[in-house]
């Protein structure tokens, strides 16, 4: 059954969105900005570019996949926010997605049948960590580790290495590993809306540690004529 996705990420640099159809698991639409901070602000602005783009309405939406992290703990709280607003307003779910989980999928796309840890750098000397079998399957929970203490966490059947900490991980390792090409801190935003049908997760943060950065202004997404529409700061 056809079901249109609505997908945000704004756990890192980026502030994305896409539209994506599950009957033929394409993207209709997607809107990338690179902008380091800022999310607040041009979150809604990118959603109505991926709406607009993909001809459809907000009426037409079936559910919304957000990244909960981890990631930058003030756009996560931004991305979590509106997914939610979203969903209140037009009466449909909302499902979490892990940056972690989004990598994995990216990376086992382009590698093939390897098991992977994904990495990613969580600042302060910390290394955000997760494994998954080449089935996608997680092998452990994510967590955060000590940058030195990390090589010790990846489990033996792991052949390959993805996220934006995966080549200083692989230098801890005492055996050889393949190092993907999906070396970002976050998933492409087609990702999101992929394993959301899959995740169950609510649109929960999930931070690894505590807030490194003072939460913005209320974030709030208030209806109006069309569908609804957000007021960053």
């Amino acid at each position: 059954m056809s079901m249109l996705t609505l997908a945000i990420d704004t756990a890192a640099n980026f502030c994305s969105a896409c539209l994506y159809d599950t009957a033929t698991r394409s993207v209709l639409s997607s809107e990338e900005r690179d902008i380091g901070r800022g999310h607040a602000e041009q979150l809604m602005d990118v959603v109505s570019t991926a709406m607009r783009e993909s001809g459809r309405e907000f009426a037409d939406l079936g559910q919304v996949a957000v990244s909960v992290g981890p990631g930058s703990f003030t756009g996560i709280r931004v991305g979590v926010a509106a997914a939610r607003g979203f969903a209140l307003a037009l009466g449909i779910p909302a499902v979490g997605v892990t940056t972690l989980e989004a990598i994995a999928d990216g990376a086992l796309s382009a590698s093939g049948n390897k098991a992977v840890t994904v990495a990613i750098g969580g600042g302060r000397g910390q290394v955000f960590m997760q494994s998954f079998g080449k089935d996608g399957v997680a092998l452990t929970e994510p967590e955060a580790f000590d940058e030195t203490e990390a090589g010790k966490a990846v489990p033996q059947q792991i052949g390959l290495l993805a996220g934006n900490a995966a080549a200083d991980l692989g230098k801890r390792l005492a055996r050889p590993v393949e190092i993907s090409p999906i070396g970002g801190a976050t998933g492409a935003i087609e990702a999101f809306a992929r394993l959301c049908g899959n995740s169950g997760r609510a649109p929960v943060p999930l931070y690894l540690r505590g807030a490194d950065a003072k939460p913005q202004d209320a974030f709030a997404l208030p209806r109006a004529e069309g569908g609804p529409v957000g007021a960053g700061r």
